[in-house]
């Protein structure tokens, strides 16, 4: 086991309990009532840095102020039990999380609105909330079943602050930690981060250095500066101090899933998107082809090969369209891909770059369109729409923003859309041991989640493969899952078996 911290943080709470003596507790004793899932938080503690912040106001960017309206980002990862005390553990996760707050500060702050109504991260150690739970009837097989939807009524007590909206962080704290222990010793360590803070690139490179600090190791410096645009005189105005809603109906019904494609599916889904025109098919493919050759857009020589994961996001496309049966043929289809802005700047701004760095490339064709293409032609259009969003497309869609500042409007009005984010390059595995044992899942809450909303998260086994969260209204889901083309790359992790 590698070496783990034991320095006091600084707090203001009582004292955590054990999983044991926690379980035996009477209903009356407990900080808060079993939910439906059967988790009670055990203690509550306030977590401040265990050194005071030296840094000045961090005003939120064209990339940070569209979030305002976004739920905090719920995600965690399921742990293998410890080898130590609950009690022990509790405490060595609220140190180790002291010395994390000192050293990315902005977390442990509270969002103020100045009175020319610019909003910054007023960095004052104002510190953060961290609750131990425990789960007394509940193992690991209750969340992580194999070929079944995620049940949800349990996943959302792992977090705090369900459905919180960002700009509730004027007057909440920033991050909120939640640590939840299972009746077989398994530990689920759940972050809630203000999306007007932090994206996910952001959210995991906290997670690391929780996570590195805790076992003993250095963590990686950040850049807080948040001028990679520039400066910008765009405001946000909520009058009254009265925040914004989000802009999607949050009580829809839905179903959620989590489909597991291996390294091999993958392989198979790039091979028949990169394939080039000609050896067989139809004279109506052999034209349709040869007019994407000699589209510049579409072209592979230009574009340049189409990637795994846009391969993947087209069988995506291609078989949620199929799914949604109440589309008509001429309805446009949107697919909405999370675009990391960092590298595709010039120049590139640092990959330790902490807060937004997000925009949203988008890729549209007509439900006739993509039931009458395959795989190669919808990745082909996915290629082309994110090779073209580079350095000059980000800065028009930043000058787009500052002449007609807005929330960012999540959500699927239409019905049509998929929007995807997270990415399955965040390392959500690498980098998290906390000194007790790699993660064995990663898991979200109900934050931001409507019709066609797909996080991608990188596959367990470090091999390639990539899960894919998927939610989909019932009809649309049973749809999906009755899709032979679709499910035929679908399997089961081989750690789950």
């Amino acid at each position: 086991m590698a070496q783990m911290i034991s320095t006091m943080p600084m707090v203001d709470a009582a004292p955590a309990v054990s999983a044991i003596m926690a379980s035996k507790l009477p209903q009356a004793a407990c900080l808060d009532a079993p939910a439906s899932g059967g988790i009670t938080v055990v203690s509550r503690q306030h977590v401040r840095p265990d050194a005071a912040s030296a840094m000045a106001d961090l005003t939120l960017s064209v990339s940070d102020l569209p979030m305002l309206s976004c739920h905090y980002i719920q995600k965690g990862l399921f742990f293998p039990a410890p080898d130590l005390p609950m009690s022990s553990l509790v405490s060595l996760l609220v140190s180790s999380l002291s010395r994390a707050l000192a050293a990315v500060p902005a977390l442990a702050g509270r969002l103020v609105t100045l009175p020319d109504d610019r909003i910054v991260i007023r960095c004052n150690d104002a510190g953060v909330d961290f609750l131990h739970a425990v789960a007394p009837g509940l193992s690991l097989d209750d969340f992580l079943v194999p070929d079944a939807d995620v049940p949800t009524k349990l996943t959302k007590d792992l977090f705090p602050m369900d459905r919180t909206v960002s700009y509730e962080g004027h007057r909440r704290p920033l991050t909120s930690f939640q640590v939840t222990v299972l009746r077989d010793g398994a530990v689920f360590i759940g972050i809630v981060a203000n999306h007007a803070v932090v994206d996910g690139t952001s959210f995991w490179h906290f997670f690391n250095t929780w996570a590195a600090i805790c076992r003993g190791d250095s963590p990686t410096p950040l850049d807080f500066r948040r001028n990679f645009f520039g400066d910008s005189t765009a405001v946000l105005r909520f009058h009254g101090g009265v925040g914004p809603a989000v802009t999607f109906d949050a009580d829809a019904p839905l179903r959620e899933r989590v489909f597991h494609f291996s390294a091999d599916a993958i392989r198979e889904m790039k091979a028949i998107a990169n394939r080039r025109p000609g050896g067989g098919g139809g004279g109506h493919d052999a034209e349709v082809y040869g007019k994407m050759a000699h589209d510049p857009k579409n072209n592979p020589e230009s574009r340049g090969e189409i990637s795994s994961f846009q391969s993947l996001c087209a069988q995506i496309w291609l078989a949620v369209t199929r799914a949604r049966k109440r589309l008509s043929p001429d309805a446009t289809t949107t697919f909405r891909m999370a675009v990391n802005c960092r590298h595709r700047l010039r120049p590139a701004i640092s990959p330790a770059y902490f807060g937004n760095a997000i925009q949203s490339a988008v890729t549209t064709a007509t439900v006739s369109e993509l039931a009458r293409h395959d795989l190669r032609w919808a990745a082909g259009k996915l290629n082309a729409s994110l090779a073209a969003y580079g350095d000059g497309a980000i800065r028009r869609a930043a000058a787009a923003w500052q002449a007609k500042p807005g929330c960012f409007p999540l959500g699927n009005p239409d019905g049509s859309v998929i929007t995807m984010g997270s990415s399955n390059r965040f390392p959500m595995y690498e980098g998290n041991d906390f000194g007790w044992g790699r993660p064995l899942a990663v898991r979200s809450g109900r934050a931001n989640k409507f019709d066609g909303k797909m996080s991608a998260f990188p596959g367990h086994a470090g091999d390639g493969s990539v899960d894919i969260e998927v939610c989909l209204p019932p009809e649309t889901m049973a749809a999906l899952l009755r899709d032979a083309e679709f499910m035929q790359y679908v399997s089961c992790p081989s750690h789950l078996l």
